[in-house]
């Protein structure tokens, strides 16, 4: 949004006889990760800005209890502005999970979920997809590590649907095949609104470190439940 401005706003020093350049208000869109938003001054000799009252973020929150299994919501870290972003704070009797996704973010990743191969994979998701992915997540992985496996992936889809908004104007179809040495998926997706995973990999072990890769599947099932995604996944021969 723009807005003429008289010139002698946009100088500390005006004097009566200085011709001074038309002066524009631009008014960058307001952070969603609870920052400022920012007024910017432009003339034709240099930039200044001045910041307006802090803005809230709306965040969509699944808790039940703050401290139901003993541990406090971890805070989710700050994230770049942008205007396509989505928060989540998810609180169950097991698990602590906050996300913040930024889909014009630049690939940066920044998980601790107690799971080394989830954060791990959450990396390659920020690092091939280009947005940024920010998870803190707590959960009872002394038992195992079903639920804050789930727990995550939920968040993330909420958060993915939650940045998508309207969708309008998005390239709603999605296809795309990764060699990775003897290893070849394909992957093709619709951001349709409608929930459906096909899935049909044969994964040669039990665990990957300590991850139990039957949980993989579960975690793209939670995914599209909460984002509306429909979802195949092959592996080729």
């Amino acid at each position: 949004m723009e807005l003429s401005l008289p010139s002698h706003l946009a100088s500390c020093n005006p004097t009566p006889s200085a011709q001074l350049p038309k002066a524009v208000a631009r008014v960058s869109p307001v952070s969603l990760s609870g920052g400022a938003s920012r007024i910017r001054l432009f003339s034709g000799k240099g930039r200044r800005s001045m910041e307006d009252a802090p803005a809230r973020s709306p965040v969509v929150s699944c808790s039940s209890s703050l401290q139901n299994n003993g541990t406090p919501a971890p805070a989710a870290p700050a994230i770049g502005t942008g205007s396509r972003i989505g928060e989540v704070k998810r609180v169950t009797k097991e698990t602590n999970v906050a996300v913040k996704i930024n889909l014009d973010g630049t690939g940066v990743a920044d998980s601790s979920t107690g799971i080394p191969f989830l954060d791990h994979m959450l990396d390659q998701l920020a690092s091939h997809g280009l947005f940024d992915v920010h998870v803190r997540a707590t959960g009872d992985i002394h038992i195992d590590d079903h639920h804050t496996n789930e727990d995550v992936a939920l968040a993330i889809g909420t958060a993915l649907l939650q940045a998508l908004g309207d969708r309008k104007g998005i390239h709603r179809f999605g296809d795309f095949s990764a060699p990775l040495d003897e290893a070849l998926i394909h992957v093709a997706l619709d951001l349709s609104g409608r929930p459906h995973l096909s899935f049909d990999l044969q994964i040669p072990t039990q665990r990957v470190g300590t991850y139990d890769t039957q949980l993989v599947e579960h975690f793209f099932q939670s995914l599209v439940n909460t984002s509306g995604m429909t979802l195949h996944i092959r592996q080729g021969s």
